[in-house]
């Protein structure tokens, strides 16, 4: 007779042995074609496995430590002698049945604790780690130690460096804020790094307008910085450039209502038309842009980037974003409310969502008219806009530059058309 309190004991083994079961489908496939009795294990063994390691886990009493360390010990012994013995092996060295057989035990162990959820989760994480063999190898086998190098790089400057920055404001004003300037340079950096691979994936053409629609959905000003450094590369194409830059500022434009539109509905309202018109023709010249570029003969096509990750760019772009922070705050602090326009062109200049934010955030609170908010956004945004041309000219060429100050045009034609559209 079972207890009802003996159900959540047999629930925990139940996924233990899953656990070992899941990991045994994928090592019994992976050695399908050896006769039986010559595999070291299969789907039977790692299911036992797993279940032996939530059984040991309930065991032990006050000496479940030297139980647990005793059991996985024997199972690595028995399963690297098994594993020796498989007559197949040859001179194959590798260990991950042996490091699969041990972690096996680890999250049976763990689901008998009770800690069902993270093992199973875990354990089909190691499945398909051990189910993705080939295209793993495959990819190890097709990256350039330039593009390993450049990984970890974006890995040391956002995951070590970014956490231990403080997020506070130091010097004038207490404008300088290290989080939010290196955040920017990550950013940049990381635009450069998904861009290269999205080329070498996707071909030049289409792998320049994925990154540049999704940058677009963060800093359409990083997209520019990125593309624009492609410019001076002789095989580069001006117009696939320009429509890259075209799409990141189309997609920029309708952000700014969503992101105004989270804290201030009004306020998005009043600025939905003029901004909607802006990207309705920014967008078009994309799709000139990239018709243009599409119509290129194969001998006119680019070669892949040769620098997946350029840091010296993105640390500029740091050093920039750092003193119009400042001057921006300064602005704010010696002219107070009067200063908001002044505020909104020097914000503009590195990124509009702050401004947008703030805006909109004294409309909520009853601290600034719907109009004055409205004017702020839109000089944001057209001081960005205003500032690709630049970004293209003196990163990249004047042949790249010409074709964004045409981009440029149309979102203005655009935002014009909007605004007298409100003004009838």
């Amino acid at each position: 007779m079972i207890l009802p309190g003996n159900y959540g004991l047999i629930a925990r083994l139940a996924v233990a042995l899953a656990i070992g079961l899941l990991i045994g489908l994928e090592r019994g496939w992976e050695r399908r074609e050896l006769p039986e009795g010559q595999r070291a294990a299969g789907l039977r063994t790692f299911g036992l496995i797993g279940l032996l390691g939530g059984v040991t886990a309930q065991v032990g009493g006050s000496l479940h430590g030297i139980v647990m360390a005793v059991a996985a010990a024997a199972v690595s012994a028995f399963m690297a002698l098994g594993y020796s013995r498989e007559p197949w092996r040859g001179q194959d060295v590798s260990i991950t049945g042996l490091v699969a057989a041990l972690l096996t035990f680890c999250l049976g162990a763990l689901a008998g604790a009770g800690e069902t959820t993270v093992a199973s989760s875990t354990a089909v994480v190691v499945a398909l780690l051990l189910g993705f063999k080939p295209e793993l190898h495959s990819i190890l086998r097709r990256i350039e130690r330039s593009e390993l190098l450049a990984t970890l790089r974006l890995l040391l400057i956002s995951v070590v460096l970014l956490p231990v920055l403080p997020n506070a404001g130091f010097g004038p004003w207490q404008a300088f804020n290290p989080y939010r300037t290196w955040w920017m340079v990550v950013l940049v950096a990381a635009v450069s790094y998904v861009g290269y691979f999205a080329i070498r994936v996707f071909g030049e053409r289409r792998g320049l307008l994925m990154t540049a629609l999704c940058g677009g959905l963060v800093s359409s000003t990083a997209v520019t910085v990125s593309v624009a450094r492609r410019a001076n590369d002789q095989s580069a194409r001006a117009d696939l450039l320009a429509g890259a830059v075209a799409v990141a500022t189309a997609t920029m434009l309708p952000r700014i209502l969503v992101v105004v539109g989270v804290v201030s509905l009004a306020l998005a309202r009043a600025l939905a038309i003029p901004v909607l018109s802006a990207g309705l023709l920014t967008l078009a010249a994309a799709a000139w842009f990239s018709s243009r570029s599409a119509t290129a003969t194969e001998s006119e096509r680019g070669d892949e980037p040769s620098n997946p990750l350029d840091l010296r760019l993105a640390l500029k772009f740091g050093l920039f974003l750092a003193v119009t922070m400042i001057l921006a705050q300064g602005a704010n602090q010696e002219l107070g409310y009067k200063g908001i326009y002044i505020l909104a062109i020097l914000a503009g200049l590195v990124d509009v969502d702050a401004i947008n934010l703030s805006c909109a955030s004294m409309v909520s609170q009853g601290q600034l008219p719907i109009g004055a908010a409205a004017d702020a956004v839109l000089l944001a945004a057209a001081t960005n806009t205003l500032l690709k041309p630049l970004i293209a000219v003196s990163v990249g060429n004047v042949r790249l530059g010409w074709r964004v100050i045409a981009t440029v045009g149309a979102a203005f034609a655009g935002g014009a058309a909007g605004l007298l559209l409100l003004a009838r």
